[in-house]
C-alpha cells in the first residue's frame, strides 16, 4: 500500500521551469530518494506534498488523503525538513521547541531530549545568532521529536560537519528499521546511497528514471577488456581484478557508484 502517491503532476513556470508528467509512489516503509540539481524540480514536488502548492495538473496524495485538501490533518503527524529553514528569530532554540511541541500537543516523554542529545544542539542561544549547522541541527529535532510515521525531508544535512552526517544516516537508518516511510532529496550521495531502497532523478523537471540502487548499478555496469602479451599475464591479471579471460584478453566489468550514474543521466552539466 502507497504511503505517498503523486500522479502526473504538473506545474509549469514557463521558460522551462517547472515539474512535468512526475509519477512517483512510495510505499509504507520505504526509503525513497530524489535526486537532481538546484532548479531541476525537486523542491517544487515537495511543496505540493506538503500542501503549500495546489496542484494545476495531476494530484498528490499521502496515507490516501489529498495533501492540499486534507494538508492540516496530513502535517500533525508528518515529519518535514524544508529545504530552506526559517524559523522565528527571536525565539531561543528551547522556546522554539517548546511552540513547536504545544502546537503538535506532544506528551512530555517525545523524543526532544533524545535528538538534542543526539545532535549535539545546545537550543539555549537566540536562534538568529545560531550558525548555519546548528539552525539544521534544530530542524532534524523539530522534524523527528514527535516520532512521525512519514518524513519528508528536503536537504536534510545541508551544513552539518561530516560527523553529524553520519549521525543523521545512522539515524535514518534506524527510522527505516522501525518501518517509517521516508522521501528524501538530498545532493549527499552516499547519504542517498547507504539509506534508500529506491532512487527517483529529476531533470529538467522531469523523472528521467526511479528504480533501486542495485538495478541503477547493473543497468550503468562498464565493461573493459583489456589485451595481455601472455596467456599467463592474462590469467593472472584476471585473478586480481575479478575478471573472465579468454587467451590473451581480460575482460574487467567496473561497479559504478551512485554519483557516477547520476552523472550519466546529467551528462557533466555544470550545473549538476
Amino acid at each position: 500500500m502507497s504511503a505517498i502517491d503523486i500522479q502526473n503532476l504538473s506545474r509549469d513556470y514557463g521558460g522551462g521551469k517547472g515539474i512535468f508528467d512526475v509519477s512517483i509512489s512510495v510505499d509504507k516503509g520505504e526509503v525513497f530518494g530524489f535526486l537532481g540539481p538546484n532548479g531541476s524540480g525537486k523542491t517544487t514536488t515537495i511543496r505540493h506534498l506538503m500542501g503549500f502548492i495546489k496542484p494545476k495538473v495531476g494530484s498528490c496524495q499521502i496515507n490516501r488523503m489529498d495533501c492540499w485538501k486534507n494538508r492540516d490533518e496530513i502535517q500533525k503527524s508528518l515529519g518535514y525538513i524544508p529545504g530552506e529553514i526559517s524559523f522565528f528569530d527571536d525565539m531561543t532554540g528551547k522556546e522554539f521547541l517548546k511552540f513547536i511541541s504545544e502546537y503538535r500537543s506532544l506528551k512530555r516523554d517525545n523524543r526532544m531530549s533524545e535528538m538534542i542529545e543526539r545532535f549535539e544542539l545546545d537550543p539555549k542561544d537566540k536562534i538568529k545568532k545560531m550558525s548555519k549547522g546548528m539552525k539544521q541541527k534544530l530542524g532534524i529535532v523539530s522534524a523527528f521529536m514527535h516520532d512521525p510515521d512519514i518524513l519528508i525531508l528536503d536537504e536534510p544535512t545541508s551544513g552539518l560537519d561530516p560527523l553529524m552526517q553520519n549521525r543523521f544516516i545512522e539515524l535514518m537508518a534506524e527510522e527505516k528499521e522501525k518501518g517509517k516511510t521516508i522521501f528524501l532529496s538530498s545532493h549527499m550521495f552516499e547519504e542517498v546511497e547507504r539509506t534508500c531502497d529506491r532512487i527517483g532523478i529529476i531533470r529538467n523537471g522531469k523523472l528521467v528514471t526511479v528504480d533501486s540502487v542495485e538495478t541503477l548499478r547493473k543497468r550503468h555496469m562498464r565493461s573493459y577488456t583489456v589485451h595481455l602479451d601472455t596467456p599467463e599475464e592474462a590469467e593472472a591479471f584476471a585473478k586480481d581484478f575479478d575478471g573472465i579471460c579468454t587467451d590473451n584478453s581480460v575482460t574487467v566489468t567496473a561497479k559504478r557508484g551512485l554519483e557516477a550514474i547520476f552523472m550519466d543521466y546529467y551528462g557533466g552539466d555544470d550545473h549538476a
